[in-house]
């Protein structure tokens, strides 16, 4: 893996450190009727950190380590802004960092 694809990897590490840092990071999973959500972000289901954590990660981690293409576009920030981004928390370097998951993930070929 290399190039945009080890760049995405990167960020997706550096998501789950600020995941942790902001103690969003959960050790239990949700069930797996919550994981089944078929709503955008399963947001009738998961909080938007479950999501990430439980959906998101491991997705893209599959994606990548399977050679398949990746989405054509990835605009999670927004959505990252209208959820966590309202609590009292410094989440800056969370959406920072899904801002250019969503950049990276857009602009591959």
């Amino acid at each position: 893996m290399e190039g945009p694809r080890s760049a995405i990897a990167a960020q997706l590490i550096d998501l789950e450190a600020a995941l942790r840092q902001l103690d969003l990071w959960s050790d239990a999973p949700p069930s797996q009727e919550a994981l089944r959500s078929e709503q955008p972000f399963a947001m009738d289901a998961l909080d938007f950190e479950e999501w990430l954590q439980f959906i998101f990660l491991p997705t893209i981690y599959e994606v990548l380590a399977s050679g398949e293409a990746l989405p054509e576009r990835c605009a999670i920030a927004p959505m990252a802004e209208e959820t966590v981004g309202k609590r009292p928390l410094p989440t800056e370097p969370l959406i920072s960092t899904l801002r250019e998951l969503d950049r990276l993930i857009t602009e591959i070929d």
